[in-house]
């Protein structure tokens, strides 16, 4: 027998080899990424076509090859261009690819502005990736963070360290904005990184980049929040002007022309694109609002002049209301297929029937019908973010792009946000008329009702998140939590 083959490789050996491994592992997640940039910024990759899939056995060859050309990469890639094919490709979805992706750029010895920009940028990714829809609706918290980055950041304590202080000062302030306008006036993103640049060294500590992912997620959720319902705007006004036979708006304060087709400027607040898929500086954000803003003024504007020449109780609302809803018509099929019902009586007496208190226990297919009556009866007014309904003694806040989806818009997302709206007024209702009644009967079917759909709701939060959805994401967060909070309320009875 040949004695070699029986005696224990030393232990360093064998560390050297479960290096090896893990290092190819690494280079197995990471490839397919610096392959695609590569691809989408024209590099030249030094590596064989045929070379290119990466088996699971160590090739120590190949691997130095690969590790110098990643070296090459990471010295020329941008931290707005590994942004863009994140957010615009699936590789985004592949949690062991940023994962791999963080640890290389936080092994690096000496780290660059550059490298801290993209490790920034790389770890809120991570946590949007893989953070668990309850609590992606939520007002996270700093152990909320530190539990979803612990794959990447280990155990770390959770502590808000002092010179810290100016973010949580920033995402308080976050949480009273209710405009794109408000937070142009915030300086916002130049404090984030005048912290971020003053912290040197301190910036990788784990407490503290779970600080920054808190913020950084916060911040990017508010603006999408705020930009969304100038968008839902913009979009149902465009609508009201269309209904009302308006061909041509005057978008000069967009930069545009005195007459531009109405359709034409639909079509923009449609492929309207995120503030976030290029460099992200205070100036092409800033920029990027004040054309959103710069829209809606030229929408609002021509709804008024609309409004003095033919006044109407629709035009005379929010702009996300339209002219004339789709359930405009004498028999109103609600959406998603909930049930009919013939729409005879008035507007008032709608309104009137649907705030009196309930004579008998509503059902989901009557709550939307009472819910969908009051908005089209007393349509909100312009500029308004929540708008509230009443269902007996219950009343019910809806946010501008909950009401939307009652009014003015369509498809999955849409319907999720009405059985959200619907699911949350029933159990309100029922607490309200337990509370009058003494009898929680209702109540007690009301709540398997909504915990269904606070479940469907957190399975399409988690879908909208893999799909890239962010808006959608975040709205039906929103809501879902919302209807958590009145789940919570319910069970304190």
């Amino acid at each position: 027998m040949n004695k070699s083959m029986t005696i224990p490789r030393p232990v360093s050996a064998a560390k050297e080899a479960g290096s090896k491994q893990a290092q190819w592992e690494e280079l197995r997640s990471v490839f397919p990424i610096y392959i695609a940039l590569a691809k989408q910024l024209q590099f030249e990759i030094p590596i064989a076509q045929n070379r290119r899939v990466l088996s699971e056995k160590v090739d120590a060859e190949l691997s130095k090859q690969i590790q110098v050309w990643l070296d090459s990469m990471d010295e020329r890639v941008l931290v707005y261009q590994l942004r863009h094919l994140l957010q615009m490709t699936t590789l985004n979805a592949s949690e062991s690819g940023l994962r791999a992706l963080i640890h290389r750029h936080l092994r690096k010895p000496a780290k660059s502005s550059v490298d801290r920009d993209k490790i920034d940028f790389l770890l809120v990714q991570y946590f949007a990736l893989c953070a668990p829809p309850k609590i992606y609706h939520k007002q996270i918290e700093l152990a909320d963070v530190a539990q979803v980055m612990k794959p990447v950041l280990g155990e770390a304590e959770v502590t808000l360290l002092s010179w810290c202080e100016p973010l949580e000062q920033m995402i308080q302030s976050l949480r009273a904005l209710r405009s794109l306008r408000e937070i142009l006036k915030t300086n916002f993103i130049i404090q984030g990184r005048a912290v971020k640049e003053s912290a040197g060294g301190m910036f990788y500590d784990p407490c503290a980049m779970i600080t920054f992912v808190r913020f950084n997620f916060l911040l990017r959720r508010t603006i999408i929040e705020l930009m969304h319902a100038d968008l839902i705007a913009i979009r149902a006004g465009l609508a009201a002007l269309e209904s009302a036979s308006v061909r041509v708006i005057d978008c000069q304060s967009l930069g545009l022309s005195a007459s531009e087709p109405v359709a034409k400027i639909l079509d923009m607040a449609n492929e309207w694109k995120q503030p976030f898929q290029k460099e992200y500086t205070e100036r092409s954000v800033t920029q990027s609002f004040e054309k959103l803003l710069g829209l809606r003024a030229d929408v609002d504007a021509a709804l008024e002049r609309l409004q003095k020449k033919t006044p109407s109780p629709i035009l005379g609302g929010m702009a996300s209301t339209p002219a004339k809803p789709a359930h405009s018509s004498a028999k109103v099929e609600t959406k998603g297929g909930m049930g009919q019902k013939r729409a005879t009586e008035q507007p008032g007496t709608a309104q009137k029937n649907a705030t009196a208190a309930p004579a008998e226990e509503l059902d989901f297919d009557t709550c939307t019908e009472k819910i969908w009556e009051q908005l089209i009866a007393a349509p909100p007014s312009r500029g308004r973010s929540m708008t509230t309904i009443r269902l007996g003694a219950a009343r019910i806040l809806m946010s501008s792009w909950e009401v939307s989806a009652f009014v003015s818009e369509d498809g999955a997302s849409a319907e999720d946000l009405r059985r959200a709206v619907v699911a949350r007024a029933l159990v309100t209702a029922a607490i309200e008329f337990a509370k009058e009644s003494g009898n929680a009967s209702w109540l007690d079917r009301a709540l398997p009702v909504a915990r269904v759909e606070v479940s469907r709701l957190q399975e399409r939060v988690d879908s909208a998140k893999r799909a890239k959805d962010t808006e959608t994401a975040v709205n039906l967060g929103i809501s879902a939590k919302r209807l958590l909070s009145a789940l919570d309320e319910a069970e304190k009875l």
